[in-house]
């Protein structure tokens, strides 16, 4: 957005963030524009003749027809290069904190920053020689941004050639690092630390790879029953306190990934402002570096702009693809979709476009599928730069992926309403946040009758966990959906219609439910469980109620199997510490068996 050319129009009408101008000569549909006196950034959406309906991001409130429109000659684009992680931006990439040192707390209109610093110097070191031939993709050479993420500068997508300059040293993100001679027309391209990417656009991969290794979160119910794959994609739809953000938060903390991409689109204030003072206070749990040295917040909250609102979400998922394309994975977080759909939905009306249902445009799903397709597990264009061998110039390939978790607030927690449906038809997990359970404390509170996940990991589990994983996970899902059936029967005769074995079904389904399935995000040593643990807890469940249902039909009263010491043990058995946790759980184990033994169940 810098560098003005000459193209000026001007404004013909206003209806709120959506503006019409005219006189804009050769502007292309998404093209970036300058509104007004002030200078407001807004963005083509429409060419109708000589109008050009024009989507601004930020308050239009004082600007008068006739005032000026100037193109920028580009589309919305993002910075990418080091010093992207531990920044705080809003929906444009606008750095917050510097914008606050420049304006105070509240921001002025036309008010822009370079999205990343430009007075520091990157130690670069090179990977590649003079002469080498490079693709797209190809990695030349690697920055220490932090204490965990290794920066990859790669070539630009789109140039190929030979390698005519390198050289290591301290630069500044704009200072000239690698000079390449196109294979094309033989120009030279000068190579910094930083590029630009449309936010519009996903960035291109050598090959989309089928989802073969999970997500591993540290949560119980979604390990072990609704796991999502590395560049798969999850909703979360929930209503008012039934914990989306707190899943998000821990999800952020605690999931198997390099870099965390959080962005909060129209959420609350005081929820960003939470985010935003808790993130920098943690611990990263894998390198005890502090958490936000690996993540990019977006913060555009639900007083800000609706039309950046929309734009934040693409913001963010290309930033995502940015680290994809270096070989990591990464998590983006979209705390909440919903309030997206309200932005395009509003827009469309200001647009005076047909509406679909609810009065979301018609296009929703449609833009929907788009966004969520950029998730996905890809081999990247070129190779890694830890094998890479200077006399051969052989590289082995690198993979990346990006995982995609939106969250929804659908009004009155109505799962039929079409920001939900439509997510649902493109994505391939369902955490389906159940507001009587949270009533009830129970959290996550997610329903293990309404979610479901569409990915097929059973080979993985078996392999990396254990043989009877699948086995387990299979009999404990069964016992809570029996659960669910016996629990109709006693709302209408009440629980002396049923037989001692079925009364087992239901006290040990709510051992499975208080002692596995819940598990406190605030807990010291609950909040994170690792697949080991994970196995081992539900192990002991299934067998105590494999050993009960034999003990039941060998005539041992329900009440001495449910008042047997070793039932106090299971509860207790979460906060046993992750160090210890195989060996306490194992032992655990025999006592279940002892227990049983002395009433006399082989």
């Amino acid at each position: 957005m810098n560098g003005l050319d000459h193209r000026a129009g001007r404004i013909a009408r206003i209806a709120g963030p959506v503006v019409g101008a005219t006189g804009l000569e050769g502007i292309r549909l998404h093209d970036v524009v300058r509104v007004g006196e002030l200078g407001l950034v807004g963005e083509v959406i429409r060419l109708t003749g000589d109008l050009a309906t024009v989507q601004v991001y930020e308050d239009t409130s004082g600007i008068r027809v006739g005032e000026p429109v100037l193109s920028t000659g580009q589309p919305l684009v993002v910075q990418l290069g080091p010093g992207l992680l531990g920044s705080v931006y809003d929906g444009l990439q606008r750095p917050l904190k510097v914008l606050a040192e420049m304006t105070g707390h509240y921001i002025e209109r036309g008010t822009s920053a370079m999205a990343l610093p430009d007075d520091i110097l990157w130690e670069f070191t090179p990977c590649v020689v003079v002469g080498q031939q490079v693709a797209p993709g190809k990695v030349l050479g690697v920055v220490p941004e932090s204490q965990s993420i290794e920066h990859r500068i790669m070539v630009p997508p789109g140039l190929r050639g030979q390698i005519v300059e390198i050289r290591p040293g301290s630069f500044k993100l704009n200072d000239v690092i690698a000079v390449v001679e196109s294979d094309g027309d033989g120009k030279r391209q000068e190579i910094t630390l930083a590029q630009q990417w449309p936010v519009r656009s996903p960035r291109p991969s050598q090959a989309h790879l089928a989802p073969s290794e999970p997500l591993i979160t540290g949560t119980r119910i979604v390990d072990a029953f609704f796991p999502v794959a590395k560049g798969g994609s999850a909703i979360i739809p929930g209503g008012f306190g039934t914990g989306k953000t707190v899943t998000e938060h821990s999800l952020a903390r605690w999931a198997d990934v390099d870099v965390v991409v959080y962005v909060g689109c129209g959420e609350r204030g005081n929820e960003m402002a939470e985010v935003l003072q808790e993130f920098p206070t943690l611990e990263d749990p894998r390198t005890g570096a502090p958490l936000m040295e690996r993540t990019v917040l977006i913060a555009n909250t639900s007083n800000m702009p609706v039309a950046a609102r929309e734009a934040s979400i693409y913001t963010g998922i290309t930033i995502a693809e940015y680290y994809r394309d270096m070989g990591y994975d990464v998590l983006m977080l979209a705390d909440s979709t919903s309030r997206w759909g309200e932005a395009l939905r509003e827009i469309s009306g200001r647009l005076e476009e047909m509406p679909g249902e609810e009065g979301y445009p018609a296009y929703l799903g449609a833009r929907l599928a788009g966004f969520y397709e950029r998730a996905g597990r890809v081999a990247c264009l070129e190779g890694s730069p830890s094998s890479f061998n200077p006399s051969t110039g052989a590289t082995a390939k690198r993979c990346g992926s990006v995982t995609v978790v939106g969250a929804i607030s659908p009004p009155g927690g109505d799962f039929s309403e079409p920001m939900t449906q439509s997510s649902m038809r493109v994505t391939g997990t369902f955490w389906a946040l159940d507001y009587d359970l949270s009533r009830r404390r129970h959290f996550p509170a997610i329903n293990w009758t309404r979610s479901y996940s569409l990915y097929s990991l059973h080979d993985w589990f078996a392999n990396q966990v254990a043989a009877d994983w699948n086995e387990l996970t299979g009999k404990a899902m069964a016992l809570l959906q029996r659960e669910a059936e016996l629990l109709e029967i006693v709302q209408l005769v009440g629980p002396d219609a049923l037989a001692d074995a079925e009364r087992a079904v239901l006290v040990v389904a709510r051992m499975l439910r208080e002692d596995f399935l819940h598990q406190s995000s605030y807990h010291q040593v609950d909040r994170y469980c690792p697949l080991e643990k994970t196995y081992w807890m539900l192990k002991i469940v299934m067998n105590f109620y494999r050993q009960a249902q034999a003990a039941v039909a060998g005539g041992v009263a329900l009440e001495r199997v449910a008042s047997l010491p070793v039932v106090a043990e299971i509860a207790r058995m979460k906060e046993v510490k992750v160090v210890a946790a195989t060996a306490e759980l194992e032992a655990l184990m025999d006592r279940v068996q002892s227990s049983f033994a002395e009433l006399g169940v082989n």
